[in-house]
């Protein structure tokens, strides 16, 4: 199977050339670097021979901010090192290309495509010292070049859905052939743990998810609305699905019942359910708006439903209180659960359906801390944010202090392993 992966990428390269470009006439990839993923000739190795080079890839935004932390720890803390970021997305790239250029130790790149002679290159050129991979950035030839090249690897985050362990599981033998080949996995949670030690995997461990350990910059957090936000009543429901329309709006309309003036914003995890949510809101006699980016709510609107990426934050930020969809239709029991970590370090107060296993770690230690809650319906629902919203709209300060003290136990354990793993030259138990 490795051998047919192997044939098949290589027989693809040409038109994955094809693609890369029609990406870039379609703006979708960096304009003046995208030749980056196909071409070695534009690899533009920047290599300093008198220091230890740690290549972390970190595929999309999410996982190269969760990622700073440890390389701006790791860069203070050691006077030898330097640092290979690469991404894939032409968003993570930018913001990539804009952190790192105060930095004279730190390169970006594009991850050229997992095809054997352009990973083998590349790796050949940079010649790393540690590699370090990011969430479930699982590719067959670099993992199988850093075997080759004698480069020890790490999984950081790792997170593997069950979904993906039963594709994986098709070929076990090739499944665990390519995940042996981690010298070191730290694990978001304990579900990824479990799936890796069925593949008999050593040194694997779980320390919390390190993007509780991200860095936000609160006031630069602005929006347009920001006067409407901080004066009306409203509640936040985050990255809905589907299935979840009816539940937000049904929530709503209880809450009228106490306040008449009440504001629900719905962001969709989909934005292209826009326009389905604003009909449930009109056949249900509330007055919607579509709010596209850097629009104003307008005057006696009561459902806002967000039309633009990027918003989460701007919303988090007002919001005292928060759902987080993916998680209230049994249609999510395998595979429920968005990300609650950003609402939290925006001090919002969380609630959430019975159905998060994708974040069940996460969810419970909110749990245990009380700054998340589980509701099973609406009336729950409105119910605790009836109680939530009759107060001030000032937020819990114990959220901040609570969630600072996670925080610094995940940071400190996981730089624990990851210093570990860096100065030593052969990572042992």
């Amino acid at each position: 199977m490795i051998l047919a992966y192997r044939v098949f990428t290589t027989l693809l390269y040409p038109f994955l050339f094809l693609f890369v470009f029609w990406r870039k006439i379609t703006k979708k990839e960096d304009q003046n670097r995208y030749k980056e993923k196909v071409l070695i000739s534009h690899f533009k190795v920047n290599k300093k021979l008198d220091s230890k080079l740690i290549w972390f890839h970190a595929a999309s935004i999410g996982e190269f901010k969760s990622i700073m932390p440890i390389v701006n720890h790791l860069n203070i803390n050691n006077n030898n090192l330097q640092f290979l970021i690469t991404t894939s997305t032409l968003s993570s790239g930018k913001l990539a290309t804009l952190e790192l250029k105060k930095f004279n130790n730190m390169e970006h790149r594009y991850l050229p495509y997992d095809i054997n002679f352009l990973i083998s290159k590349f790796m050949y050129l940079w010649r790393p010292n540690k590699i370090f991979l990011v969430d479930s950035e699982i590719w067959p030839n670099l993992l199988l070049n850093a075997k080759k090249y004698k480069i020890p690897i790490a999984l950081i985050n790792a997170r593997l859905t069950s979904k993906s362990f039963k594709n994986w599981m098709i070929f076990p033998n090739v499944a665990k052939k390519i995940f042996n080949i981690f010298n070191v996995c730290i694990c978001s949670n304990t579900q990824t743990k479990n799936f890796l030690k069925k593949l008999n995997l050593k040194n694997i461990y779980f320390k919390g998810n390190i993007k509780l350990i991200e860095k936000i910059d609160y006031q630069g957090i602005k929006d347009i609305n920001e006067n409407i936000l901080s004066k009306k009543i409203f509640w936040f429901a985050a990255s809905t699905h589907k299935e979840e329309d009816n539940f937000c709006l049904k929530t709503h309309i209880k809450l009228k019942e106490k306040f008449k003036d009440i504001i629900t914003i719905i962001a969709p995890r989909h934005i292209d359910r826009a326009k389905d949510i604003k009909i449930l809101s009109e056949n249900l006699n509330l007055k919607s708006q579509i709010l596209n980016k850097d629009e104003a709510i307008i005057e006696n609107k009561e459902i806002i439903i967000i039309n633009y990426f990027g918003a989460l934050k701007n919303y988090f930020k007002y919001a005292k209180s928060v759902f987080i969809g993916k998680s209230i239709d049994n249609k999510f029991k395998d595979n429920g659960g968005q990300n609650p970590i950003e609402a939290a370090k925006l001090d919002c107060k969380i609630y959430h359906g019975p159905y998060v296993s994708n974040f069940e770690e996460t969810y419970s230690a909110f749990q245990n801390l009380k700054i998340a809650t589980k509701v099973n319906n609406f009336e729950d629902l409105s119910n605790h944010l009836s109680f939530d919203l009759q107060s001030s709209h000032e937020k819990d300060p114990k959220i901040s202090v609570l969630l600072k003290n996670l925080e610094q136990k995940t940071f400190a354990d996981t730089m624990e392993i990851v210093e570990n793993f860096i100065n030593n030259d052969v990572y042992k138990t």
